[in-house]
């Protein structure tokens, strides 16, 4: 028998409510080099690498103008989970997502 695969954090679900696997996910982007095709994806794949600690991808998807200097995960964080709200494309270079991304540092939830 093989291994499950581990859900992506993201949170994405199939058409038939099942979590899809990271490697068919966000993976894709964090390991194997693919750029996201919209907005929506690069956030989720974002929240996935703040997940599981991947600064990395992070530095790299971040522009330069608004990144910080020093890109440093907080310890002890605890994501609990993304919620996508809205993703609308404005032209061919904007887009906006509405999002909820859930976390909980020293028992305070955010």
């Amino acid at each position: 028998m093989s291994p499950v695969p581990s859900a992506c954090p993201c949170g994405r679900l199939d058409a038939r409510g099942r979590a899809v696997a990271l490697d068919a996910c966000c993976g894709r982007y964090l390991d194997h080099g693919q750029r996201p095709p919209d907005a929506e994806h690069l956030m989720r794949s974002r929240y996935s690498a703040f997940v599981l600690g991947r600064v990395a991808y992070l530095n790299a998807s971040w522009h330069p103008s608004t990144r910080p200097a020093d890109l440093s995960l907080e310890p002890g964080v605890k994501w609990l989970g993304l919620d996508v709200k809205r993703h609308r494309v404005m032209d061919a270079h904007h887009a906006e997502v509405e999002f909820v991304a859930r976390s909980r540092t020293g028992g305070r939830a955010h």
